[in-house]
């Protein structure tokens, strides 16, 4: 079988979701992309739009401005309509799940090279805009309980997850994300995009907005919980709510020796797991087994780990259940700073989790051999994806 190798990978920064503080406010979700893409053609210009077998791009909320996002923004890039397009929706994996199908096309044979994308606004498309939930489904579960707030308390209780372990994921994801900007590392990655600041002067957005300057566990201990009067799941400990895109660029092995392009990394496979969706931050849990088993590995075959901190809860119930690490400061998880500290706009961070991990085994462990992303989603979804050192 061919492989498949990850020649490049880009995004733009993460910014708030902010109608009178968010940098990108001014920005559509398909401008976005657009500047995304022109980063992964300038960098490699070997590629051209037009050899591009098809562009696969995962959204959480596929209405109003995200509607069928990945042909009207590769249309609206002016990029060559003879490439087809297609929007893929798994929830939060979507982006994650974009690049996998994109992935296992190159393999199978299908194409040589795919573009692969997630995007989110979270500010123009809300969270459950339009939604109509099938009234049948209360036979089976609690739509009380639906709500991501609600999940992850949820979850915090299953498990037994303190709020102070919480917190200091929260911390250390703040820390590293900090230490990580200032030291340049997100650099390569990030692809400076024109935004507004607070007072509306434009600048170029070159890093991540979320990450706070200083943070506490006494702060932390002081907010109040957000989603229930006694619970344990506060602002600190959840994402926050955000704007962002990011793009790889996937070719058959062969065909990037031919037109000399470099790689690192090499899809290893990846595997989908559900879970009850009022407890829907679990199901990396069992798609990261899956993986794992079929490929015959054990998670201290895993180097670097990437998780999307969708809460605090959800993210120490998924690490402590697999056996990865139990708490924060962690040695081979979000070695950059998780969903906390960077903000997750839900289609968005399964590409982008992946476009840091290749950032990662390139520059700050380029011993490893092998890295996993994995992500939950509403409802119940989830996704993990193998990467291989070539």
């Amino acid at each position: 079988m061919r492989e498949c190798v990850l020649v490049d990978g880009v995004r733009t920064a993460n910014a708030r979701a902010h109608k009178e503080k968010g940098w990108f406010r001014n920005l559509r979700p398909d401008e976005l992309l657009s500047y995304v893409y022109e980063g992964l053609f300038s960098r490699n210009p070997a590629v051209k739009p037009d050899e591009v077998e098809a562009v696969y791009v995962g959204t959480a909320n596929q209405t109003g401005m995200q509607n069928d996002i990945a042909r009207l923004a590769w249309l609206a890039s002016g990029l060559p309509a003879s490439v087809p397009s297609n929007s893929v929706g798994q929830q939060c994996p979507s982006g994650m799940s974009a690049i996998e199908h994109a992935a296992r096309a190159i393999m199978c044979g299908e194409g040589d090279i795919y573009i692969a994308a997630g995007v989110e606004d979270m500010l123009k498309v809300p969270m459950g805009l339009g939604m109509d939930f099938p009234p049948r489904i209360a036979k089976y579960y609690n739509p009380m309980e639906f709500p991501m707030g609600m999940t992850a308390e949820k979850v915090g209780a299953k498990y037994n997850i303190s709020r102070a372990d919480t917190e200091l994921m929260a911390m250390h994801s703040h820390l590293n994300a900090k230490a990580a900007r200032d030291a340049g590392k997100f650099k390569d990655e990030i692809i400076p995009v024109p935004g507004v600041d607070d007072a509306g002067k434009e600048f170029m957005v070159d890093r991540d907005q979320w990450i706070r300057e200083e943070i506490s566990m006494e702060q932390m201990a002081a907010m109040k919980p957000a989603f229930k009067p006694d619970g344990i799941v506060t602002a600190a400990t959840s994402s926050p709510l955000t704007t962002g895109a990011a793009a790889v660029l996937l070719m058959d092995r062969a065909t990037a020796d031919k037109l000399g392009c470099t790689y690192t990394l090499r899809f290893g496979g990846g595997a989908m797991g559900g879970s009850d969706p009022t407890m829907m931050g679990i199901a990396p849990i069992p798609a990261t087994q899956r993986l794992l088993k079929r490929k015959g590995l054990t998670v201290n075959d895993i180097d670097v780990w990437e998780l999307n901190e969708a809460f605090g809860t959800q993210g120490l119930a998924c690490l402590r259940e697999l056996g990865i690490e139990q708490n924060a400061p962690f040695k081979k998880v979000n070695l950059w700073g998780g969903a906390l500290a960077l903000g997750h706009p839900l289609g968005e961070s399964g590409c982008r989790i992946i476009v840091t991990l290749n950032s990662i085994m390139k520059k700050e462990r380029p011993e490893a051999k092998r890295g996993v992303a994995m992500l939950c989603g509403a409802f119940g979804n989830g996704n993990a994806s193998l990467w291989e050192r070539v």
